[in-house]
């Protein structure tokens, strides 16, 4: 007799990877987020592979030619076109459109990463263990998996 170890929903998970959208106009901003990323978000979350991009064009064409995608990072300084409101046109107009986590530069921003329709927050300078924590929660969710980021063996 073979007993599933796994909650429902990992097992699919682990053979699957995450794809993780970066939209951030600047270059350095958009290393440090992938590098915050690691290679392992949590127990029972699978790989993840990260694709950037530094210009809302070339973002919505991916998603336009039915580019699949499990988490969405935006940084709402992004310019000419900022994050929020690429966020907010995405989550209009993608059916069951993926979680979105904004980073902003200012705590007084919170009600325009809440109006983009992100699920999660996080502020300028990016702390990768708050990034790395946030984002595996969110892929959790997406996954259904209960169980998240293992900090044990830091």
């Amino acid at each position: 007799m073979i007993i599933n170890r796994y909650p429902l929903g990992v097992e699919s998970a682990q053979k699957k990877t995450a794809t993780i959208l970066v939209y951030a106009s600047n270059a350095a901003v958009r290393e440090v987020i992938s590098s915050g990323l690691g290679s392992n978000l949590g127990n029972g979350l699978p790989d993840h592979k990260v694709r950037e991009f530094a210009t809302g064009n070339a973002l919505r064409l991916f998603v336009d030619d039915g580019g699949k995608f499990d988490l969405l990072i935006v940084d709402a300084e992004a310019a000419p076109e900022g994050g929020l409101g690429l966020a907010r046109q995405l989550k209009d107009e993608v059916y069951n459109c993926p979680p979105v986590l904004a980073i902003i530069a200012r705590p007084s921003d919170s009600w325009l990463g809440k109006w983009s329709r992100a699920e999660e927050l996080i502020l300028h300078p990016i702390d990768p263990f708050t990034l790395g924590e946030k984002c595996g929660k969110l892929l959790a969710k997406r996954f259904g998996i209960s169980s998240t980021r293992d900090i044990s063996h830091v």
